[in-house]
């Protein structure tokens, strides 16, 4: 018996030794096969956080619920309240509500008689959260800041960073952005500083990362998750922030172009949150299946859609999108006015980003079945959008106005509005050159030669299928890069004399007797336009003069 106390008491020192250095395989291997009887309550704690950081979450709240029943059974109320806590947080983060709402109230009630002591921050932060989800933005503010006050009087930089996070959140979620988004690189610059312990480093990376995306701002998003998947490498491999922050970094690769690396980083991410983070491994999911379309592999992408629907990810837009690439228009516009239906995405507050995507596919998929209201309606939303997130984030640079510019400009080159269409596909193309997002701009510039085209500028609707053949062809998008190739090449075979419908009414006046200023001012263009018009008439129809192109048009019926 003397020797296995012994033996029991070198594996609790090895581990509480291996703890001080956030060495958490190390803790478990010390500690898994202890007698959970001859272990203090403190050593169950420990042990608790080993399973979680080694992502064995079973065996984490199993060790702190023994840890808990220890500190009730010692009288230790602040302990017992804190314990309480952390099985409501890590039940909830498993998505066991019941069982999570169990633990806060006895969090609460170990607590409540307590004098002032940092675990009080834990229920402070709860009750901002809870304000927040409720609308009730004063009382979530309230919260927060007691949450500040508390760890500031109690000495923890810990929970202080936190509440700076979590007011930054309320104000987010309020539509200060730009305010909120100043708070969170208060918080941020905390973690990055190696400031905070381990596990507050890991809350605050995963909950700005969130709010940062929620927030359309993707410089943010790039940096912060190059800094946190810098971080979670420094960490035990099997570690939950690991998996949490890898899916923000594989939104960031998909956008950003690195779609190899962005499907790598999907799957390792689908295996370290399955079976226990569900909700967040769906999102993966997602973000896979939009590579494996974008890619043409619609086996892979439909089965990566069904895995994210299965785990509770509503997977529009890009199932619709899928079932556009599939012919299948009629069903993609009716899932797309379903789930446009759904004003907040389940998540109690307007997820802009996630609304604009939704419409832009809605505009996409309405006017290839030529329902040009739907798709005026839709692009209108987003203008509307676009505007209203310019005076909450004081920018005119975010993919919110990337996006809304796109739309409008397709909506327009269908309506046949040459001078409100190609402005915005311009400006579109540029902030999304700006973002550094390259499939979102190649896309553009599809639209975008075709209103050229139909303009009368062959060279620059050359020069845009170019740029965007080359784009799709780095990215691996294959679908779309033979569609480049081949209006790129009908484009090069264009018999002369295939004239666009602005240079058929150009030539038309021309042919009636016109000026180049009295052209100009019939077609609402500028007389430069006209001279362009001119002069991609004569090479289309072989000609010198502006007689010979009065021939032409007599000849074929044109004047």
């Amino acid at each position: 018996m003397a020797e296995q106390t012994t033996g029991t008491d070198q594996a609790i020192k090895q581990a509480r030794d291996a703890a001080a250095r956030e060495a958490w395989a190390d803790v478990y291997g010390a500690l898994r096969d202890l007698d959970p009887g001859r272990m203090a309550p403190d050593d169950l704690a420990v042990l608790a956080d080993a399973a979680w950081w080694t992502s064995r979450v079973e065996e984490s709240i199993a060790a702190r619920i023994k840890a808990y029943s220890g500190y009730v059974t010692a009288g230790n109320a602040r302990q017992a309240g804190f314990t309480a806590w952390m099985l409501f947080y890590e039940y909830q983060l498993a998505g066991r509500t019941a069982a999570a709402a169990g633990w806060l109230s006895r969090a609460r009630q170990h607590l409540s008689g307590e004098p002032e002591c940092v675990e009080h921050c834990y229920l402070a932060w709860v009750e901002s959260e809870e304000a927040k989800q409720r609308g009730a933005f004063d009382e979530a503010m309230a919260c927060a800041r007691r949450m500040g006050g508390i760890a500031q009087r109690c000495g923890s930089p810990d929970l202080l960073a936190m509440s700076t996070q979590a007011q930054a959140g309320v104000l987010l979620a309020q539509g200060r952005i730009a305010d909120g988004l100043a708070l969170l690189d208060d918080a941020m610059c905390s973690t990055m500083a190696g400031e905070l312990s381990s596990l507050f480093t890991g809350w605050i990376y995963c909950l700005g990362l969130q709010e940062c995306m929620y927030s359309a701002d993707l410089e943010r998003a790039v940096e912060w998750t190059d800094a946190a998947m810098a971080w979670c490498a420094s960490m035990p491999e099997e570690n939950n922030f690991r998996g949490l922050c890898r899916v923000h970094r594989v939104e960031v690769l998909e956008l950003c172009g690195d779609w190899p690396q962005a499907a790598t980083e999907a799957a390792l991410t689908c295996r370290e949150l399955l079976p226990y983070e569900g909700r967040m491994a769906a999102e993966a999911f997602y973000l896979a299946g939009g590579i494996h379309r974008r890619r043409g592999d619609l086996a892979a992408a439909e089965a990566s859609y069904a895995r994210a629907h299965e785990l509770g990810r509503d997977p529009q837009p890009g199932l619709a999108l899928l079932r556009l690439a599939q012919g299948k228009a009629d069903s993609s516009a009716a899932a797309l006015r379903l789930a446009l239906a759904d004003e907040d995405g389940g998540n109690g507050r307007p997820d802009r980003l996630g609304r604009c995507r939704l419409l832009a596919g809605q505009v996409e998929v309405s006017l290839s079945l030529r329902q040009f209201d739907q798709a005026r309606m839709a692009a209108d939303e987003l203008e509307s959008i676009a505007r209203e997130w310019q005076q909450r984030r004081q920018s005119t640079t975010t993919m919110l106005h990337a996006i809304a510019a796109a739309a409008g400009g397709a909506v327009a080159f269908a309506d046949r509005d040459l001078e409100r269409a190609l402005p915005l596909l311009r400006r579109s193309l540029s902030l999304w050159l700006e973002l550094g997002v390259p499939y979102e701009a190649a896309q553009v510039r599809m639209t975008l030669a075709a209103a050229d085209r139909a303009a009368g500028d062959d060279e620059g609707a050359r020069l845009e299928l170019r740029a965007a053949r080359a784009a799709f062809e780095r990215l691996g998008a294959t679908p779309d890069a033979r569609r480049a190739a081949a209006l790129l090449s009908s484009l090069y075979h264009r018999q002369p004399g295939e004239l666009t419908e602005r240079e058929i009414q150009v030539l038309r006046l021309v042919a009636a007797g016109g000026t180049n200023r009295s052209v100009a001012a019939e077609l609402l263009i500028s007389e430069h336009t006209v001279a362009r018009h001119l002069n991609n008439i004569f090479a289309k129809l072989d000609v010198s003069s502006r007689a010979a192109a009065t021939a032409y048009a007599y000849t074929h019926g044109l004047a």
